[in-house]
């Protein structure tokens, strides 16, 4: 089961803190790493394809919160699927991310989802769908319209991307971020007799690790 956080307590002493594991899942050159590095650093390069797994990690000072997101980058190669699932264990949240001009990746993105579907329970997780590389549109494969489909059959958030040309990448990540919280008002409001496993960050402090 994926790991929930209780609130802690933030420098300021009144908002709550929450930290959630995020994992960007896709094909390989969809541009996770991209999406990534744009979000964390605001900036964009060509990135070599990541081995294993890349970590980074942002921290949020919302009015309702802070949160602290460790965002882990999986590889997309095939000869890495097999050890994917290592990465995405514990999960909070993750995105599938495929390449508007490449129709294959998105079909891959599919084949994730049902990755998710047999390890985590309904709800259980907050997943977006995420069409990067708008930048390609004169190439573009897959419609604005397929994608929309698909998660509204499926539940997903979804978003359009361009790590290149920022687009919507911070959008992206804040509305992941506000449905993850807007879920802790749930839980505190109907708490669920099948709770999972809580930390209190104050106690444990945030750890910093990669694969």
């Amino acid at each position: 089961m994926a790991q929930t956080v209780t609130p802690g307590t933030s420098p300021e002493g009144s908002r709550p803190s929450y930290m959630y594991k995020m994992v960007l899942l896709g094909s390989m050159s969809v541009g996770k790493s991209s999406l990534a590095y744009r979000y964390v650093k605001n900036d964009f390069r060509e990135l070599l394809p990541t081995v294993g797994c890349s970590f980074f990690t942002q921290t949020l000072n919302l009015d309702e919160a802070t949160v602290k997101l460790e965002i882990w980058d999986t590889a997309g190669q095939e000869k890495y699927q097999s050890v994917c699932h290592l990465y995405y264990r514990d999960a909070h949240t993750a995105l599938l991310v495929y390449d508007i001009a490449n129709k294959q990746t998105f079909s891959r993105a599919k084949v994730w989802l049902e990755e998710l579907e047999k390890r985590f329970l309904p709800d259980e997780v907050v997943i977006a769908l995420v069409g990067n590389k708008t930048d390609l549109g004169a190439e573009r494969e897959v419609t604005t319209e397929d994608g929309e489909e698909f998660a509204r059959t499926k539940g997903l958030l979804f978003m359009e991307t361009s790590a290149k040309s920022n687009y919507q990448v911070n959008d992206v990540f804040m509305a992941v971020v506000h449905e993850l919280l807007r879920r802790e008002k749930e839980k505190a409001s109907n708490p669920s007799p099948h709770g999972r496993s809580t930390v209190d960050l104050g106690a444990s402090g945030a750890r910093t690790r990669c694969c």
